[in-house]
């Protein structure tokens, strides 16, 4: 059976978490495409990523550009009709990918899905769920309630609006959500929980609080001409916490 979501799996020095990534998709049962770009990782990542070379379709271990432009490089190596990508300390829960997969095949109308999502920690132990809500967009210009790991999109609209934004490096997902609604219409909720998206100190989110909130903003503002007030407020406590 020909593969169905092409899944990039993007990561650096991120050995800890890895393997478990890589498990979860491998026990989706589907037909997938998995490819692991590296950022040129220094711990154990090569091994773990060889441990698993048999089941992937391709991967590299080298400088790149960025966080988006290695997930665009890897999806444009894959075929498959869905896409989606899975951060190397995030993982998907068990049938969740399949869940996902089953709704956007039966909708030709949604350019991709979204499901609910777990917080966990370093030890993988649940925290809370992701405030997760059906699409609304004037509660997305305040809060990102779409969570990365639990989305697959549809290649064909990854492609028509060109991928990431490459020259983003921390609301590269909240801004694909703005264009994809721009360009074909609401994307579609899914009630059930799918994958875990995990906080912990290491973590790009964690270490760059600064910039996330900066990209954030830049993006409510190109996307709607407006910047909500509580972007603004949490940007200022952060800036005064550092």
């Amino acid at each position: 059976m020909s593969s169905q979501v092409t899944i990039i799996v993007p990561s650096l020095n991120q050995d800890r978490y890895l393997y478990t990534a890589l498990r979860s998709i491998f026990l989706q049962e589907i037909p997938v495409e998995v490819i692991v770009m590296d950022g040129g990782s220094t711990d154990q990542s090569v091994r773990i990523i060889k441990h698993f070379e048999p089941y992937l379709l391709y991967w590299k271990s080298a400088p790149d550009g960025g966080q988006s432009q290695a997930i665009n490089e890897g999806i444009q190596r894959g075929k498959a009709p869905y896409v989606c990508w899975l951060n190397s300390d995030d993982c998907f829960l068990p049938f969740g990918l399949r869940r996902l997969l089953n709704t956007i095949h039966n909708l030709a109308h949604t350019p991709a899905v979204y499901g609910k999502c777990w917080s966990i920690n370093n030890f993988g132990k649940k925290i809370i769920p992701y405030v997760t809500t059906p699409f609304w967009p004037k509660l997305l210009e305040n809060y990102c309630f779409i969570a990365q790991p639990a989305v697959i999109v549809r290649r064909s609209a990854w492609e028509q609006i060109g991928g990431l934004n490459e020259n983003l490096h921390m609301a590269m997902d909240y801004d694909m959500w703005w264009r994809l609604y721009q360009t074909f219409g609401k994307m579609t909720y899914l009630r059930k929980f799918v994958a875990c998206t995990r906080f912990h100190e290491h973590s790009k989110t964690s270490l760059r609080k600064h910039d996330h909130y900066t990209e954030s903003i830049e993006t409510v503002r190109l996307h709607t001409g407006n910047v909500p007030l509580k972007w603004k407020f949490f940007k200022r406590i952060i800036n005064a916490l550092n």
